[in-house]
């Protein structure tokens, strides 16, 4: 399990690593270099977001030509 604690008080953090240590609880400590918000940290994943599979609907392209086979398209 994994448990992240975010705190500007250094006093109430010193106690809580005293407490982690007296228990055998493993610390890893890391400053935040970025104040980034969680709407901005969202808006982020979503820019950065991989499909992993090739999408369903097939190729947007084919299904054009196919359905207005009688028309003239820009990129026949």
């Amino acid at each position: 399990m994994e448990l992240i604690l975010k705190s500007n008080d250094e006093k109430s953090l010193a106690k809580i690593i005293a407490l982690a240590k007296k228990l055998n609880i493993i610390i890893e400590k890391k400053n935040a270099v970025s104040k980034k918000t969680a709407k901005s940290d969202l808006k982020d994943r979503i820019l950065d977001f991989k499909a992993k599979e090739s999408s369903s609907f097939g190729d947007a392209t084919e299904w054009q030509k196919k359905e207005r086979s009688d028309r003239e398209l820009p990129f026949s």
